[in-house]
């Protein structure tokens, strides 16, 4: 009987013109899937920028295998870029169904080149700096004092690939 009720509802909420939600508080539970949050939309792009660095450090890495002493601070990179992109996965929950991924392109999005030179590596670790401070006032405080941990690390990226 109560599977026939729900079952039911729709329809009878249709034939009288009504919407689920002139009945019920809250959003539409037969509208679809609710948009995802500004913070969800904010964390998918972070980490997609986080995928890209880990990407250019890798090419880096194979690059520079003759080079054993920046292999190794290469590495050490590379290795605190996945801690940062597993901090941020564990944080995205999304509801079931609803699409993995839709950030907006990130600044090193595209082809990774064969060859990742040491100055192309600063400059991408200062553009995600800028980009996290500009969204701390956008987020959730949670979540802003993981993307202020992550900028203030990437900072420390430039002056390491200096050394």
């Amino acid at each position: 009987m109560l599977a026939a009720s729900a079952a039911a509802l729709p329809a009878l909420l249709a034939t009288a013109g009504c919407r689920s939600s002139d009945v019920f508080a809250g959003p539409d539970p037969l509208a679809g899937r609710p948009a995802l949050s500004h913070d969800v939309i904010t964390l998918q792009a972070v980490i997609a920028a986080e995928q890209a660095m880990i990407k250019l450090y890798q090419a880096a890495v194979d690059s520079n295998l003759r080079a054993t002493s920046r292999v190794l601070v290469l590495e050490g990179l590379l290795a605190q870029h996945r801690q940062h992109l597993g901090q941020l996965q564990a944080r995205l929950v999304l509801p079931s169904g609803s699409p993995s991924a839709s950030p907006s392109a990130s600044p090193l999005s595209g082809a990774v080149p064969a060859r990742v030179t040491i100055a192309r590596l600063r400059a991408a670790e200062r553009a995600p700096v800028a980009d996290l401070l500009r969204r701390l006032v956008t987020v959730q405080p949670a979540l802003a004092q993981l993307f202020a941990s992550i900028a203030a690390s990437d900072a420390t990226h430039v002056t390491a690939l200096d050394g």
